[in-house]
C-alpha cells in the first residue's frame, strides 16, 4: 500500500477557545479512531507554533542556523498524519474526512517516496 502524508496547515496565532477547540479535537481523535480501526494509520503528530521553529542551510563548509519558519506565511503547517492506502482516491476520501473534521483548515495529501524509489528518483517541483 502506499502512504500519503496528510498536512494541515493553521493561520499563527493563539488558538480557538476552549468551545470551538474542543468539538475539532473530539472529531480528530474520532477519525484518528477510525483510521486505526481501518489499518490506514501510521502515525501522525501536531506542531508547535512556526516561530520555534529554527532553519539550517548548508553554505559551502558552514551551516547557517535560523529562527523562525523557513518562509514567511499566515499559514504554516501545524500537524500531520501519515496514512496508507491502496490509491490517491482512497488517500483523498481519508483528507476529506480530515477537514472536515477540522472546519475551515486546509489539508494537502501527498505520497510519500515508495521504498523501492530512491530519494533522488523522485518527482521534483
Amino acid at each position: 500500500m502506499q502512504q500519503y502524508l496528510l498536512s494541515i496547515y493553521q493561520p499563527d496565532g493563539d488558538p480557538p477557545p476552549p468551545e470551538v477547540l474542543d468539538p475539532i479535537m473530539a472529531d480528530i481523535s474520532a477519525l484518528n479512531a477510525e483510521l486505526k480501526a481501518a489499518g490506514a494509520w501510521v502515525f501522525g503528530a501536531g506542531l508547535r507554533p512556526a516561530s520555534t521553529a529554527t532553519v539550517l542551510r548548508a553554505k559551502e563548509s558552514e551551516v547557517l542556523i535560523t529562527d523562525g519558519p523557513f518562509t514567511e506565511g499566515k499559514e504554516h503547517l501545524g500537524g500531520f498524519t501519515v496514512i496508507q492506502a491502496p490509491d490517491l482516491d482512497a488517500a483523498l476520501e481519508w483528507g476529506g474526512k480530515l477537514a472536515r473534521a477540522l472546519r475551515w483548515l486546509s489539508v494537502e495529501v501527498r505520497p510519500l517516496v515508495d521504498e523501492s524509489e530512491r530519494a533522488c528518483d523522485a518527482p521534483r517541483g
